[in-house]
């Protein structure tokens, strides 16, 4: 579990899990409405280089931006809450970027074999818990490099 005292913390291990990624990588973001998934991802975009803004796909579900470091894409699929619409999630899991996902369990049917996920949990106002599961040896390594740090 790694504890974030403020937005510069988040900023900082956005930044340290950066460094990890590659093309392809598929990151999961859990948390409650006001968790910090969405700030979580802008600081993570702009960390992989995007210049646009990042702000939630909610209404589109899915946004792509282009990086310098890493192309990146957003998915935020809190509106498919009991919905069967598959919208062609392999080809942005199979492309060369890197694919965050607010609300994964909302297209659990769909997500890859292997992901890290991140699952952010509120302690007070300013304060957040992180915590980190892996699944597959890629997700591991960076587990173990970001739990070093």
């Amino acid at each position: 579990m790694k504890k974030i005292q403020n937005l510069a913390d988040m900023e900082d291990f956005a930044q340290q899990l950066a460094t990890h990624l590659e093309a392809g990588d598929v990151l999961l973001l859990d948390g409650n409405l006001g968790a910090g998934k969405t700030t979580f991802s802008q600081f993570l975009g702009r960390a992989l280089g995007v210049t646009r803004t990042i702000n939630s796909p909610t209404f589109n579900i899915i946004k792509s931006y282009k990086g310098t470091v890493l192309n990146f894409h957003h998915m935020d699929c809190y509106r498919l809450e009991d919905s069967e619409e598959d919208l062609g999630f392999d080809e942005y899991f199979n492309d060369h970027a890197v694919t965050v996902i607010e609300w994964s369990q909302f297209i659990a049917e769909y997500l890859p074999d292997t992901y890290l996920r991140i699952k952010i949990d509120v302690v007070n106002t300013d304060e957040r818990s992180l915590q980190l599961e892996s699944k597959g040896a890629h997700y591991e390594k960076i587990k173990e490099a970001l739990e070093h740090v």
